[in-house]
């Protein structure tokens, strides 16, 4: 599909689908996170040397783990060698510049509301699960403190009034 790129471009097309990269502290714990409970499938994992790390402003080499999201794109999660992540105690607060969140979409967030509980993630509002525009949309951290936005279409409105 082409994109109509920023005046003076022309027409832009991506090659891929979409990437995006979470620093962690813990690799290995956020590969099974990311994989047993949101469904991604590791695909790779490799070292990056610093002459990409340090222009790229994570410090320098990389150790980088690739997981495929079932949909489409990919969560690269991002290990510094040279210095620790520093340790989140609580989501980042939400309106502040940069990534908010990142967002998965389900046929069913049930299941997968379920499993997170399991797994060390921890709801990011009461009702965990709220109904906005006929959707089902449920906030959650990470075990890392990363939040996370689960969405379903099964979210019909029987009452507009009513949040859950």
């Amino acid at each position: 599909m082409a994109v109509r790129g920023p005046v003076g471009v022309g027409v832009m097309v991506m090659t891929l689908p979409f990437e995006v990269g979470v620093v962690v502290r813990d690799l290995e714990l956020m590969e099974r996170f990311y994989c047993d409970v949101l469904g991604c499938r590791a695909e790779r994992r490799s070292g990056v040397p610093e002459s990409v790390g340090g222009p790229a402003g994570l410090g320098g080499e990389l150790v980088v783990a690739w997981l495929r999201v079932p949909s489409g794109g990919c969560v690269k999660l991002i290990l510094p060698r040279s210095a620790p992540v520093p340790v989140r105690a609580a989501a980042l607060p939400a309106g502040r510049p940069g990534l908010s969140y990142l967002t998965f979409h389900f046929d069913d967030m049930g299941p997968v509301v379920e499993a997170l509980r399991a797994a060390g993630a921890r709801p990011l509002s009461d009702p965990v699960v709220v109904r906005a525009r006929g959707r089902r949309i449920s906030f959650w951290a990470d075990p890392e403190g990363n939040s996370v936005e689960l969405v379903d279409a099964r979210g019909g409105d029987p009452d507009p009034g009513r949040s859950n």
